[in-house]
């Protein structure tokens, strides 16, 4: 059976970044053209690309479209060196994306000249080394699935939040081709619903039976709906297995131990940070209250109330049974077993 989607969220063409517009999707399935490195920033801050992993690769072309901008001035190093930390500011969370930075910037540091193909590769292998990850992951995180059933997942994890396939859902699409799942039930994730209009759409694609269901739904799926695992991914990943992801995962992981369902996370080794000492040295990113209280330009309170919206929440290593990544699977991760991973 097929197991690779063919959604491609990422493609550069002839020195022109082209991105998926994710905001209109699954109405509108369009292409946003950038040439410029404060496009790309504002492409990630604007969410036309989102997912850690996607983010780090779209910055990684952000550095070539910024290296071809500054090709014909003196102080070029400068100017990257503004560009990528310009870039850096555009989300704050996601690890991926300072990880990918920095690869541009050990390759600008290491010639006296502006190498720009030398920079135009690298970005191209990030994109490419991304996909076999996450294949590679897909495969990993499948053989933990023992018993036929259903599977809850949060947010996009998918081909949309990577450069293809996808880290979460990437481990589904290796399992439904091995005849492991029966349905995929997707949180609506709010208020950016990634789940009702990016994991949905992506299923059913590739013709992976979905359901959705509201976020405060989840509790009752896990009771009635023989789910055998709760599947995530992950923006940044503490040194001690601390998970940061989308809110709503922290209680999700809460609520996968009281119901003896089983909690993966899947995430390349390059979202975790071995600065951070557990999740409560990560940023957590909080967005404007235009989010929850308008959708479709309608606004849905009065009074203008005060609005906490937080993008991601922690979540503890010992609430999480299994940490997938390219490197190989972690059983109830912490400190010590992330240390010879992240070697």
């Amino acid at each position: 059976m097929q197991t690779y989607s063919n959604i491609r969220p990422i493609r550069w063409e002839n020195g022109v970044l082209i991105l998926l517009d994710q905001r209109k999707l699954p109405d509108q399935e369009s292409y946003v053209s950038i040439n410029k490195y404060k496009e790309v920033a504002a492409a990630i801050s604007e969410m036309i690309v989102r997912g850690a992993p996607a983010i780090g690769v779209t910055a990684a072309f952000g550095v070539v479209l910024a290296a071809l901008e500054f090709q014909d001035l003196e102080n070029w190093r400068i100017k990257l060196d503004q560009a990528i930390e310009f870039l850096k500011e555009s989300r704050p969370t996601a690890n991926n994306l300072g990880w990918a930075l920095g690869k541009m910037r050990v390759l600008i540091d290491a010639t006296p000249i502006l190498d720009i193909s030398a920079l135009e590769k690298e970005a191209k292998s990030i994109l490419k080394e991304d996909v076999q990850q996450n294949r590679l992951m897909g495969k990993l995180g499948a053989e933990f699935i023992k018993e036929r059933g259903s599977i809850l997942t949060h947010c996009n994890a998918g081909a949309l939040a990577t450069a293809g396939y996808g880290t979460a859902l990437g481990v589904v699409r290796s399992a439904f081709a091995n005849n492991k799942i029966d349905r995929v039930y997707a949180d609506e994730t709010r208020p950016w619903l990634q789940g009702t209009r990016l994991t949905a759409w992506e299923l059913a694609m590739d013709n992976i039976p979905v359901t959705v269901l509201c976020d405060g739904a989840s509790s009752s799926a896990l009771r009635n709906k023989k789910i055998t695992w709760v599947i995530v991914g992950a923006d940044r990943i503490a040194s001690n297995g601390d998970v940061v992801n989308k809110i709503g995962t922290y209680p999700l992981a809460l609520l996968a131990k009281y119901h003896n369902v089983g909690f993966m996370v899947v995430a390349p080794t390059n979202t975790i940070d071995s600065n951070a000492l557990s999740g409560d040295d990560i940023p957590i990113e909080e967005r404007s209250a235009k989010e929850l209280f308008e959708y479709a330009e309608k606004k849905f309170t009065k009074n203008n109330p005060s609005i906490w919206n937080p993008v991601f929440d922690i979540t503890p290593a010992d609430l999480i049974d299994v940490l997938v990544t390219e490197k190989g699977v972690i059983k109830n991760p912490n400190a010590k077993k992330l240390r010879k991973v992240i070697k």
